[in-house]
C-alpha cells in the first residue's frame, strides 16, 4: 500500500512540474516552481528507496544526507520563487547570495556525516542520532524558509482583491500545509523516538498538490494569459507527451517485459520483479521527460510563437515579427512568415496613405467648386461696395477738422481694410479652384528655394529669423512649373515666420537619394509646432490653427495640390527639437535614353 502511494505522489508531481515548465518554458517563477517540485519528486525517489527497497538492518546514512541537501534546496528554489512571483523580475543575485553564503558550509559538512552520529536501523527500525550542528543545519533551514514565506506573505497582502491575491494564497495554504505535515513526521515527532511515520512523509506532499491542482483549474496558477486563450486548443506540446509516454508504456509492457521474462525466466522472484517494474517506472521518466523537453525546444515552442503571431496578425495587429533561429523548416517558415507580415503592414500603410490622398483630393475639388462659386457671386457686391466708398472718403474733406468729420473719415478708413481683406481672402479662394496644370521644365530645385528665399526676405519679420541652408550641389533637376513650386516654397517659408514670432531657427536642406531616384526638400523650424491631434488636417481646405483673422486654411491645400500633380509627396511632421518640419518629396527627371544610330 504505501509502494502505491509513494508511486501516486511521484506521478502526480511529475505531472505538476510538467505543466508548469510546458506553460511558460523561459519564465523565471515556472523554473524556479518546477525545481521546487524537482526537490520534492527526488525527496519521494529517496524515500521510496529506502522505505520499499532496502534491507531494515545497516547503514542509511545515504539517506540522511539526501534528505538534509534536498531540505535545504527546497527552500532555495522557494525563496527564489518568492523573489520572482508573480512579476516574473530578476531576481537580487546579491541579497540571494548572502543569504545561501551558510550552505558553503553546511552541504560539505553533511556530505562529510557531521550531522549525526547515528543513521541506521536497529532491529528493523530506523534510529538516528543529531549532533548539534544538526540542530544548526535545520534552524537554518527553517530561517530561509520563513523568509521566503514572508516574502509571498507580502505579495499577498499588497495584491488583495486582484487574482494574483488569490493565487499568491493558495501557494501559501499549500506550503503551509505540506510544512507543517513534514514537520510533524519528519522532525518533531523523530526527536521523540517515533520514526513509524517516516516512510510517510512523502505521502503527505499530497495535500500540497490537491491546492495546487485546484488554484491552476479555478485561479489560473502557472497560466499566462496569451492570444491563443480564445481557441480552446489542446496543445501540441501535451499531445507530444502523451503520445510518448503511451509508446513507452506499450514498448514497456510488449517488448522489455516479455524480453526481461525470457532473459531470467524463473530466476527472478516477486522481490525482483517488484524492483524491476518500479525502478523501470521510475528510471524510465528521466528520458521521457528529456525527450519532451527537446521536442518542446525543437518543434512545439517555435509553432506556438509563430501560431500566437498569425493569431495577433489575423487580429489587425499587421507587421508582428517572431524571432525564431533555426537553419530548418521552422525556421524558414517563421523567417517567410516576418517577410509575409512586414509586407502586408507595408502594403496596408500604403493603402491607407492612397485612400487619405484620395480623400483629400476629393475634399479639395469640392472645395475648389464651393470657393470659385463664392468668390464669384461675393466679388461683384463687394466691388460695387468698394466704389461707393471710395466715393464717400472723396466728399469727405481732407482737412475738416471738426469732430464728427474726422470721425467718419476713421470709419470709412476701417471699412476701405476691411474690404481689402475680404478681397485678399477671395483672391486667395479663387487661386486655389483656378489650380492650372503644370507647366513642366527641367527645375534646379536648389536655385528654385534660392528665389523663394529671396522674396522672403523683403518681410521684416523674416529677417530675424537665424538661416541656415544644406544643399545637395550634385541633385539633378526635376520635371517642375517653377511658377507654382515657388509659390509652395514661399508659403511654407511665411508659414515658419508666423510660426516664430519671436524669432528663431529656420533650415533648409535638400537631399538626392539615387536609389529612389527621388529628391528631398526639407524646411524645419523652431517655432510653436503643430499640436498632433491637427497633423492629419493641416491639408484640408480652410482648416487651421492660426488664430481668426491670420489665415483662410488654404496655404497648405494649395501647396498639397501643387506637390502632389507633380507626382510628389509633402508631410508635416514635429521637428527633432522643437517646432515643425516639412518635407517635400519630388521625382527626379529621367533623362531620355538615346536611340541607336540607323544603318
Amino acid at each position: 500500500m504505501l509502494l502505491l502511494l509513494l508511486l501516486v505522489a511521484l506521478f502526480l508531481l511529475v505531472l505538476l512540474g510538467f505543466y508548469v515548465v510546458v506553460a511558460a518554458p523561459r519564465n523565471r517563477a515556472h523554473q524556479t516552481f518546477a525545481a521546487f517540485v524537482l526537490c520534492l519528486a527526488l525527496w519521494t525517489v529517496k524515500d521510496t528507496v529506502l522505505w520499499e527497497f532496502t534491507a531494515r538492518e545497516g547503514d542509511a546514512a545515504w539517506w540522511a544526507a539526501t534528505s538534509f541537501i534536498l531540505a535545504l534546496a527546497l527552500q532555495y528554489s522557494l525563496v527564489v520563487f518568492a523573489l520572482v512571483f508573480p512579476e516574473n523580475e530578476p531576481f537580487p543575485a546579491r541579497r540571494v547570495a548572502a543569504i545561501f553564503s551558510p550552505g558553503v558550509v553546511f552541504v560539505p559538512a553533511t556530505l562529510a556525516g557531521l550531522m549525526w552520529t547515528q543513521a541506521r536501523f536497529v532491529n528493523h527500525s530506523f534510529a538516528i542520532r543529531l549532533t548539534p550542528l544538526a540542530y544548526a543545519f535545520g534552524l537554518y533551514v527553517y530561517i530561509v524558509f520563513a523568509y521566503g514565506f514572508a516574502l509571498l506573505f507580502q505579495k499577498w497582502r499588497r495584491a488583495r482583491g486582484r487574482l494574483a491575491a488569490k493565487q499568491l494564497g493558495a501557494i501559501i495554504f499549500g506550503l503551509t500545509l505540506t510544512v507543517i505535515l513534514t514537520t510533524v513526521t519528519s522532525v518533531l515527532l523523530p526527536l521523540f523516538g517515533i520514526t513509524s511515520l517516516l516512510p510517510y512523509a512523502s505521502v503527505l506532499f499530497l495535500p500540497g498538490v490537491v491546492v495546487y491542482a485546484y488554484a491552476i483549474s479555478n485561479f489560473r496558477l502557472f497560466s499566462l494569459q496569451s492570444a491563443l486563450d480564445q481557441f480552446r486548443l489542446f496543445p501540441v506540446a501535451y499531445k507530444v507527451a502523451l503520445s510518448i509516454a503511451s509508446v513507452a508504456f506499450v514498448s514497456f509492457a510488449l517488448l522489455q517485459v516479455p524480453v526481461v521474462w525470457w532473459s531470467f525466466g524463473a530466476r527472478l522472484d516477486a522481490e525482483a520483479w517488484r524492483r524491476y517494474l518500479v525502478f523501470s517506472v521510475i528510471t524510465a521518466l528521466v528520458p521521457n521527460l528529456i525527450l519532451v523537453a527537446l521536442v518542446m525546444r525543437i518543434l512545439t515552442r517555435p509553432l506556438r510563437r509563430l501560431t500566437e503571431a498569425a493569431v495577433e496578425v489575423a487580429g489587425g495587429d499587421y507587421g508582428t515579427q517572431v524571432s525564431v533561429e533555426s537553419n530548418d523548416e521552422v525556421g524558414l517558415l517563421a523567417s517567410s512568415f516576418n517577410e509575409m507580415s512586414l509586407k502586408m503592414a507595408d502594403d496596408i500603410e500604403q493603402l491607407r496613405t492612397l485612400n487619405e490622398q484620395l480623400v483629400r483630393t476629393e475634399k479639395l475639388a469640392a472645395a475648389g467648386t464651393l470657393a470659385a462659386g463664392v468668390a464669384h457671386e461675393v466679388n461683384n457686391p463687394l466691388a460695387s461696395i468698394s466704389s461707393l466708398v471710395q466715393i464717400l472718403q472723396a466728399r469727405v474733406p481732407a482737412d475738416a477738422a471738426d469732430e464728427r468729420t474726422a470721425e467718419t473719415r476713421e470709419m470709412l478708413r476701417v471699412i476701405s481694410q476691411q474690404i481689402a481683406r475680404i478681397t485678399q481672402v477671395l483672391c486667395d479662394m479663387l487661386d486655389f479652384a483656378r489650380q492650372r496644370a503644370p507647366q513642366r521644365a527641367p527645375l534646379d530645385i536648389n536655385r528654385a528655394l534660392d528665389a523663394a528665399l529671396r522674396l522672403a526676405s523683403f518681410d521684416k519679420d523674416f529677417k530675424r529669423l537665424k538661416l541656415s541652408t544644406d544643399f545637395d550641389p550634385q541633385a539633378p533637376r526635376v520635371s517642375a512649373d517653377s511658377d507654382q513650386l515657388q509659390q509652395v516654397f514661399l508659403n511654407l517659408l511665411l508659414n515658419a515666420r508666423d510660426a516664430m514670432p519671436d524669432g528663431g531657427e529656420l533650415r533648409l536642406s535638400t537631399r538626392h537619394d539615387p536609389r529612389a531616384n527621388v529628391i528631398t526638400i526639407e524646411i524645419a523650424d523652431t517655432g510653436t509646432g503643430i499640436a498632433p491631434e491637427h497633423l492629419a488636417h493641416v491639408f484640408d481646405p480652410f482648416y487651421t490653427t492660426k488664430p481668426a483673422g491670420h489665415g483662410t486654411g488654404l496655404g497648405l491645400a494649395v501647396c498639397y495640390g501643387i506637390i502632389t500633380a507633380h507626382g510628389g509627396r509633402i508631410e508635416l511632421a514635429p521637428n527633432d527639437s522643437r517646432g515643425t518640419r516639412v518635407t517635400i518629396t519630388l521625382p527626379v527627371q529621367t533623362e531620355p535614353r538615346e536611340l541607336p544610330d540607323a544603318g
